[in-house]
């Protein structure tokens, strides 16, 4: 690839990342989805003017942009933080989760898809966006219990959301005929393998990190530390945003002579994130909307549905604030990469349905992606003007 093109391409996109930054400061609309939407008008279902070479670096930068999201969404595990918010944190998370499974299932089935299908359809349903949810939380720029809450759901929902995808996998084979529970044994293993690595990394990270300057780590050990997480977890093939969560977590509950922790990461990466959101973009065909059918309909507002009661069943058990129970679902329906993850999983898994997984995995979640951030904001921004404490 000629190096004037990447360069004139880097700084072209780097300036629409601004702009679309600016826009999103002066207006009420999402950067990630004005980013999202940068990228799918350049890319090759707009006037594809993005190098294909250039696409290629997708995947390299959303390892990295979401390690380093894992990072700061394990940061808001602290104990502090699971002192005043763990109980709504916990049954928030596992409701959507079970909630999003047998509504997204039970409905999917009622309208004649076969049992396995729904129900592995209504696991993907269960997955969110945290890089998405982690970006929209930042620019509300509000610092109160619902958004700490929220980040934590962040970091746990997708946890659970990947047991029960598992589980549901192995149920899905049994009513085919199949009883191979080895698919199940190897996502254990892999949640399991996460998290110990993330220990592994965390624990020596939290003592040795910030040591040589006055209680904050250095760029380059930030860089350092994400990118042995992500280096590690592929190499190992386990999840590389488990693992970076677990190691937040720990850094942030250990590291008594931080002062901020995670500066460094929170400096850094914006590059990252706003290349990663525009190569996104380009990579999503809207076509896949055009013809999902009544079943995609269906299956877009029954996640819906599943995020608003989800939300408000986790958040009465949870003993959330009142004013907060009825915008934790509002705030939670953005989907993108661990849904497609997901879907391309299921797809191998089960060929005779892989069509109608990826089409509506990756058709809604075009969707979701675009309209979710912007129904986080307003849920941040409502809560905030009802409880402004």
């Amino acid at each position: 690839m000629d190096l004037a093109l990447t360069l004139v391409a880097l700084g072209v996109l780097f300036l629409a990342g601004l702009a679309a930054d600016q826009i999103g400061r002066r207006t009420r609309l999402p950067r990630v989805t004005l980013l999202l939407a940068c990228g799918i008008a350049a890319g090759g279902a707009g006037l594809d003017v993005i190098p294909a070479e250039m696409e290629a670096w997708y995947e390299p930068l959303s390892i990295v942009a979401l390690t380093m999201v894992a990072f700061l969404l394990g940061s808001a595990l602290s104990l502090k933080t699971l002192r005043e918010h763990g109980r709504a944190i916990l049954w928030i998370s596992v409701a959507i989760v079970l909630v999003t499974l047998a509504v997204g299932g039970g409905g999917l089935w009622a309208l004649g898809l076969p049992l396995g299908l729904a129900l592995v359809l209504g696991a993907i349903a269960s997955a969110t966006a945290p890089a998405s949810m982690q970006d929209v939380i930042h620019q509300s720029g509000y610092e109160n219990g619902f958004t700490e809450t929220l980040k934590g759901i962040v970091a746990i929902v997708d946890a659970w959301g990947l047991i029960a995808f598992s589980v549901v996998v192995v149920v899905a084979h049994q009513l085919n005929g199949a009883a191979d529970a080895g698919f199940l044994t190897g996502a254990l293993r892999e949640i399991g393998g996460s998290i110990v690595l993330g220990v592994v990394i965390g624990l020596p990270a939290a003592y040795l990190t910030g040591r040589l300057t006055g209680g904050e780590p250095l760029q380059t050990e930030a860089l350092g530390v994400v990118f042995l997480t992500a280096g590690l977890a592929l190499w190992l093939e386990l999840s590389f945003l488990i693992a970076g969560m677990t190691a937040g977590a720990l850094i942030v509950n250990l590291a008594r002579h931080h002062t901020r922790a995670f500066h460094e990461i929170e400096h850094i990466q914006w590059p990252f994130m706003l290349l990663f959101f525009i190569l996104a973009g380009a990579s999503l065909e809207p076509a896949a909307l055009v013809g999902l059918g009544v079943v995609g309909i269906a299956y877009f507002f029954l996640r819906i549905v599943a995020r608003l009661s989800g939300g408000w069943i986790g958040a009465v058990l949870g003993n959330a604030p009142r004013s907060e129970r009825p915008w934790f679902g509002i705030a939670l329906p953005p989907q993108a990469g661990v849904a497609v993850g997901m879907a391309l999983v299921a797809a191998e898994e089960f060929p005779e349905w892989a069509a109608t997984i990826t089409a509506l995995t990756i058709g809604t979640t075009i969707a979701f992606e675009i309209l979710g951030p912007a129904a986080t904001l307003w849920a941040i921004r409502r809560v905030a003007r009802e409880s402004p404490a």
